[in-house]
Formats: structure tokens, sequence, C-alpha cells
């Protein structure tokens, strides 16, 4: 870890990924990949000097990763991370492609949107294609013809949805194949295998998943150690860190002093990512935030922070504001093919009647291809007469959700570089729930409370 003072930059030109205001405007879906050669009287001039008395630079192998600025009221920061296959932006949220596609979607125009790290699971790409076919393509970069960043999913999510076929043990998961039925054995060692081979430019252990509302303490506490276990044998079998970063995974269900537990355990290996898992599986909004806060307090600042299995666009502001970086989420993709839009102004499903004869856009005012003037021209009524017949509604609806998450996040970014988060999180909730106060769901109103913005009185 190293810290730069800021006087050291009165001799030097710096790398900027932030999105800087006073640069010409190149396009909205250009926004995400810019990257200029700055000045240091431009870098102090976008960023508060009391916000920025010095740059925060933390590298290992394969990972540099950059605090650029600090909300002053949340925990909410804004960082650069460069991985091998290129610099992203933080916070932000990663498209799930579970086997290596996004449903719908070409990598063209995935990365249309702006998106510089997506998702591979390694459970799904070891049963199919299979280990020894990604070896023989190079990789998932090659196999899905995407230049920019992945990160694989280790497998060990799978154990929830497929405990019925799985035997938890501390060798590893014994399941039987959903494809042929035939069993199988993954353990923490053929988990980084097939992650090594996959190429994937952030890999996750295997962690012993329990879903967060188990009542069953003992079996929590054997799954948080044994998560620990399991992360010194994955570091074990790493054979790529200089190309690949291995990301631990804090588990601990509800229970704050085991997190607290976990946390310490996990920091102590010093992996270059941490994530926060076991969580979406059920619990109360409340208790998530309560978990995720509870982890974020103990995290160092020079490492990005991923809470996996989150996208609900509030759940992704409040989290943000409780000091996460990093999320994924298959809603946005899979509520499109049910005929669903994300918007500002909350869901809406385009396949009800009263969108047949409507011919505006998907979102007024939206910057994805389908609705921004000059685009697609797609409108209300066209998807709503294909959401039933054509696959096409789905496609377009998939562009647009992913679209939005992706501007949402990069809003976020650009609201904590200028130091308004607040007033951002305030106007977010307001267009969600048509400025009613009434409606504001009570565990965002506590959590972000407890981080000093009030949405009622505020």
């Amino acid at each position: 870890m190293r810290t730069v003072p800021a006087s050291t930059f009165s001799h030097l030109k710096v790398k900027s990924y932030a999105l800087i205001p006073n640069i010409p405007y190149l396009g909205r879906e250009s926004r995400s990949c810019l990257h200029f050669t700055t000045s240091p009287g431009l870098l102090t001039s976008m960023w508060a000097t009391r916000r920025m008395a010095s740059i925060n630079v933390s590298s290992s192998a394969a990972l540099t990763f950059e605090l650029i600025a600090r909300c002053s009221t949340t925990r909410a920061r804004a960082s650069n991370l460069t991985l091998p296959h290129g610099p992203v932006q933080l916070p932000m949220f990663m498209p799930v492609a579970t086997q290596a596609s996004l449903k719908g979607l070409t990598p063209e125009q995935l990365e249309e949107t702006g998106c510089r790290l997506c998702l591979n699971n390694t459970y799904h790409l070891g049963l199919k294609p299979g280990q020894d076919v990604l070896a023989a393509v190079g990789g998932a970069h090659k196999l899905q013809g995407w230049n920019h960043n992945i990160l694989t999913d280790s497998g060990g999510f799978q154990m929830v949805s497929l405990l019925k076929l799985a035997n938890i043990t501390e060798e590893g998961v014994r399941f039987l194949s959903p494809h042929d039925g035939s069993p199988m054995l993954l353990t923490p060692e053929h988990s980084i295998s097939l992650q090594n081979t996959i190429g994937s430019d952030i890999i996750m252990q295997l962690d012993d998943v329990l879903v967060t509302t188990s009542p069953d303490k003992e079996r929590m506490r054997e799954a948080m150690e044994r998560s620990v276990r399991w992360l010194d044998r994955c570091i074990a079998a790493h054979q790529n860190p200089t190309t690949q970063n291995l990301f631990c995974i804090i588990q601990g269900g509800l229970d704050l002093e085991m997190r607290r537990e976990c946390c310490r355990q996990m920091l102590a290996r010093d992996t270059p990512g941490i994530a926060i898992g076991g969580l979406s599986g059920g619990e109360a909004k409340a208790d998530y935030c309560r978990v995720v806060r509870t982890c974020t307090e103990m995290l160092p600042d020079l490492k990005p922070r991923y809470v996996m299995g989150i996208g609900y666009p509030e759940d992704l502001v409040v989290s943000v504001a409780l000091g996460a970086d990093m999320f994924d989420c298959v809603w946005p993709t899979r509520t499109a093919r049910f005929g669903n839009a994300i918007t500002k102004h909350g869901v809406l499903n385009i396949r009800n009647l009263k969108y047949a004869t409507d011919f505006g856009p998907i979102e007024e005012g939206c910057g994805c291809i389908c609705c921004r003037e000059g685009g697609l021209g797609i409108t209300r009524a066209f998807i709503n007469h294909n959401t039933a017949k054509e696959t096409v509604a789905a496609h377009l609806l998939t562009i647009h959700n992913v679209w939005y998450q992706l501007e949402l996040m990069r809003n976020v970014r650009q609201a904590i570089i200028e130091d308004r988060y607040p007033d951002f999180v305030r106007q977010f909730f307001g267009n969600l729930y048509d400025s009613d106060k009434t409606k504001f769901p009570e565990w965002a109103v506590e959590a972000l409370r407890g981080v000093g913005v009030d949405l009622i009185d505020g």
C-alpha cells in the first residue's frame, strides 16, 4: 500500500479515469471508458481539496485500486479499479452473463452500454462447455468475444439453489450433475483450477454458503469457519496471481459478531479484494443493511468491496452509502424477459394493455440506444406488441435495463465526486416514490439516517 501526497503531482501528469465535467462531451455511451492525461490543476478543480489532501493508491500483482473521492456525509466512495483487461470505475454494477453470454445481447451490444466488467459463473462453465474446451479456446474472454474484464463466481452460491442435490463436507461439495445426473465433486482446488482456465480477471474463493434465514447457528458458524479454511486452500491452489485477482468472501449470516470474526480472519489473508457474501437470501432489508455496514466498517480503505447478488436500484443506492463498491445480480436481465422496464420512477410492466397505444420511448430522457433521440426509436407500443410473440422485446428491454443500471452507477459516482451524494439520494427516492415520503421504505430511511442522510426531514 502506498499513499502519494497531492504535492507529488506538481511535477507529474496523472492518468485519470474519472468522469470529468469540463472535458468536451463525447456521447453518453462513451463516458465510462474515457481516459485522459490530465494536469494537476484539473484534478484539484474536480475534487475538493479538503476531501483529497492525498491520492490513495494500492497495488497488487494484477490490480490497482485508487480511491479518488469520499462523500463527506455518508460512507460512499468513488474509486478507479485497474484490472488486466482495463480500467473500471467504482461504484459499479456488473451484469451477469452466467454461461458466457448475457441473454439476448451480443458482446458488442453489452459493450455499448458502457459495461467494462461482467460476471460469468464457474459452476455452469465447468459443466458446459467444460474445462477442456475452455483450455482449448484460450479462456472465457475468447469464448465469448469479450475484450473487457470478467469476474467469475466460484460456484458456492449454487450450493443454496442445488442443496437438495448437494452434500457439503470439508473436502468440498458433492452433487449430481443437472445435465446427466452423474456424481460430481467441487473442491476449493477444483474451483480455482476452473477459474484459472477460464482466465477471469477477478476470481472468487469457494465458500460454504448457507441461506441467511437459516435458524441453525451451529451450522452457520461451521459454514463461516469452513469458508476461511477453504480460502487458504484456494490461495494455495491459485496458479495465476499475476494475472488474476482472488477475492475472499465474508460469511456469517445475520450474526454481526460472526461477521466481524470472519472479517478479521479473511483480512489476515490479504487478498486483493473483499466480497460480502451470503446475503440477498430472503433476509429483511434492515438486517441486510446492518450486515453490510458492520462489514464495511472493518474493511480497509484501499481495497474494492463487493456485495454479492444485489441489483435492485434502491438497494444499490443505499449500499453505496454504507460503503460498498461493487454489485451484481441477474434481476435486471431476468425481469426484462418478463416485459418489465426499469425506470427512475420504478418498474413498468410494458405488457400492460395501457401501453398498447403508447408511442413514447421506454423511458423519457434515457440515453440507451432504444430510447435516446437518434437511436432505434423503440416505443412502448412496439414492446407491448412483441412481448408475447417475439424475443426481440426481451432483447430490447435487456439493453435498456442494463443501461439503466450502469447509468445509475455512473450518476452515483459523479455525485460522490462532486460531494452531493445525500442530495442525489433524496432525489432518487423522490423520483422512485413520486415524492410521497410516506411510501419511502422504512429500512432505507433507517439505514440512511444511520449514515447521516435524513430522507424524511432533510
